[in-house]
């Protein structure tokens, strides 16, 4: 029992004993310096020295951009570019989805491989009354002042700007005899009128380009976007006269009629007209005589 009791008393001991660090001149032998020390202040202070050089060895690497030096670390300005190019790619593909769409959409108006469904012009008509009918129409001060300034400027004005919504009526693009009408049997969803070659095609209404391009089957072909979900097609053009999203009046040209492309037998326009993807009879909107 008392070599048990002794032990911890000797441990003690050692770890108290006074030692003395002298560093001498080694020349002169002369003390320059010299530290009082022990077994548990040397064990203390390596200690607390190890804890703090870990403690702002981290701080550093986690707070301070030299984390980025060592290896299996990546840039933080290249993590930024990274997340940037993420929500741009997932934007992009978004669009890209909504162009696919409009433009298979425009592949169907080209192709004519759609279900019919008739129309009603009379419904059609009162549903554009009904929404004009929603909107508040009373003239305010600035209101009045804007429409006399514009009345001014659109005296000489060849095309009226201020039509009404609820005046449903469509410009005949073309004059002339129908040589094959509008059949949904045979998936004519047009009226094709017989013009003398280079006659002026005018659009049926306001509107934006939306396709002018060339092909093989129909010749130039230009389609318009309207108001109301409505799509014009005018094919077998000789030439055009306006390009993708350009914007065009009612009555105002858009090409010149022709006789080209492999479906056609003389110089006509072949000319559809679409109401929110489905086509519809033109000879109900238009008089082409």
């Amino acid at each position: 029992m008392s070599k048990k009791k002794k032990n911890p008393s000797r441990l003690g001991r050692k770890l108290l004993d006074k030692y003395r660090l002298v560093i001498l001149n080694e020349e002169t032998f002369e003390e320059r310096v010299s530290f009082k020390l022990n077994r548990l202040n040397v064990f203390v202070l390596a200690s607390l020295s190890t804890i703090i050089l870990i403690v702002l060895t981290t701080v550093l690497i986690a707070f301070t951009s030299l984390r980025e030096y060592i290896p299996g670390y990546s840039s933080t300005a290249l993590k930024k570019k990274a997340t940037e190019l993420s929500y741009k790619t997932d934007s992009l593909q978004q669009i890209l989805i909504m162009n696919e769409k409009y433009y298979a959409s425009i592949k169907k108006v080209l192709q004519g491989d759609v279900s019919s469904v008739d129309f009603n012009r009379d419904s059609i008509i009162q549903a554009v009354k009904l929404e004009a009918s929603q909107v508040d129409l009373n003239p305010i001060s600035e209101d009045s002042l804007l429409r006399q300034k514009v009345d001014k400027e659109d005296k000489y004005n060849l095309f009226e700007s201020a039509t009404s919504a609820t005046n449903f009526v469509l410009f005949p693009p073309a004059n002339g005899p129908i040589s094959e009408s509008y059949n949904v049997k045979e998936k004519h969803f047009a009226v094709d009128i017989v013009v003398a070659k280079n006659t002026p095609i005018k659009s049926t209404a306001d509107g934006v380009v939306i396709f002018a391009e060339w092909t093989a089957t129909t010749g130039y072909v230009i389609i318009i976007e309207h108001s109301y979900g409505l799509i014009s097609v005018y094919k077998h053009n000789a030439s055009l006269t306006k390009s993708q999203g350009d914007l065009v009046k009612a009555g105002e040209v858009i090409a010149t009629a022709g006789n080209l492309g492999e479906l056609s037998t003389g110089p006509h326009l072949h000319f559809e007209l679409w109401n929110d993807g489905y086509p519809i009879n033109p000879t109900n909107f238009i008089d082409f005589k």
